[in-house]
């Protein structure tokens, strides 16, 4: 599954998700990692806001702190199981995290990994379900974090990745509402692949593969 993120820029993001109450900063991006901090859009009192989260789960541990971990990305298959999804499943902590694109792996012979950049086509900027958790550190400190949410890839993601891969959950953005304000139930339903179809995908630099790079050239097909 995807590591790494490419995020629009915030009037983009503003125009796509229309939240209540957007009280995010951040600028474009184009080499986001686990750890690093991600706009996310969630329902609060009611109404929709726009937060900055870091990325990879960071639930409460057992002594009272916070239990940082890089699970960036988690399967739909196990929001009900799984200790560390389960609570904020049932309890409706569903977040958008808003994306331009995301990066994947294919490896090939001789076990080089050639990176992919994905986007959608005639869609700039994209919703991906999340889910969002609240911990209290020690020293008093609120760490809000979330992870995307995987389904099974479509055939044209899944000729990148090994077999059993996934891809993370698109939203359309008539469901966005549904998305964070429905049911257990409802919510579950729009968990499905997005359309071969209307995505695309090429292969890129390897420059990626450092997180000192975050330019736009890091998006563009390879050899170009």
């Amino acid at each position: 599954m995807t590591q790494r993120l490419v995020i629009p820029s915030r009037e983009e993001v503003d125009a796509e998700l229309g939240v209540a109450r957007p009280w995010w900063k951040f600028s474009v991006r184009f080499n986001v990692a686990i750890s690093q901090s991600i706009p996310v859009a969630r329902m609060h009192q009611r109404e929709s806001e726009g937060v900055m989260m870091r990325w990879g789960l960071a639930p409460q541990s057992a002594g009272g702190g916070v239990r940082f971990t890089t699970c960036g990305v988690v399967r739909s298959d196990a929001l009900q199981c799984a200790p560390d999804l389960r609570l904020p499943w049932l309890h409706g902590q569903r977040g958008i995290v808003p994306l331009a694109g995301f990066y994947l792996w294919h490896r090939i012979p001789g076990g080089h990994h050639q990176p992919y950049y994905v986007r959608l086509v005639n869609r700039p900027t994209f919703g991906v379900a999340a889910l969002w958790e609240h911990a209290e550190s020690s020293e008093g400190d609120i760490i809000e974090s979330c992870a995307l949410i995987a389904v099974e890839a479509n055939p044209l993601l899944a000729e990148i990745e090994n077999a059993g891969a996934q891809m993370p959950a698109i939203l359309e953005r008539k469901d966005y509402e549904r998305w964070l304000s429905s049911g257990v139930a409802r919510a579950r339903e729009l968990l499905q692949p997005y359309p071969r179809t209307l995505m695309v995908c090429h292969p890129v630099g390897p420059h990626v593969n450092h997180l000192e790079f975050d330019e736009p050239r890091l998006i563009r097909p390879a050899g170009l």
